[in-house]
């Protein structure tokens, strides 16, 4: 079996998988936001209140990794298919994962940090 290294999962079922459950974590979390705008009188206090909650904290952490997981398996599968130069695929890769591993990080400092 030949092992890739520029995906996520170990084959093409597992790639499948895990994006399908990544878009249903990121389509519950998109709920939960929209759930709270359409609910509450949106003020910074409101809003940095709603921040503050240890579930909001999780579920934001678990959406932005959800989020990495879907634009890594994502932009393989597109840059593999679209891309055909290796060099000019490896270096856009490399460019959009770095990308989505910096929001995470960010994400994850700015979350926690507050």
């Amino acid at each position: 079996m030949v092992k890739v290294a520029g995906t996520f999962g170990r084959s093409g079922v597992h790639d499948y998988l895990l994006i399908r459950a990544s878009a249903l974590i990121l389509l519950a979390y998109t709920l939960y936001l929209v759930g709270f705008v359409a609910s509450a009188d949106i003020t910074y206090a409101a809003w940095a209140g709603f921040f503050s909650l240890t579930v909001t904290k999780v579920f934001t952490l678990f959406a932005l990794v959800a989020m990495l997981v879907h634009a890594w398996i994502g932009l393989w599968q597109v840059l593999t298919d679209y891309v055909k130069n290796t060099k000019l695929r490896g270096a856009l890769q490399f460019v959009l994962t770095s990308v989505a591993i910096v929001y995470v990080i960010f994400g994850f400092v700015i979350l926690w940090g507050v």
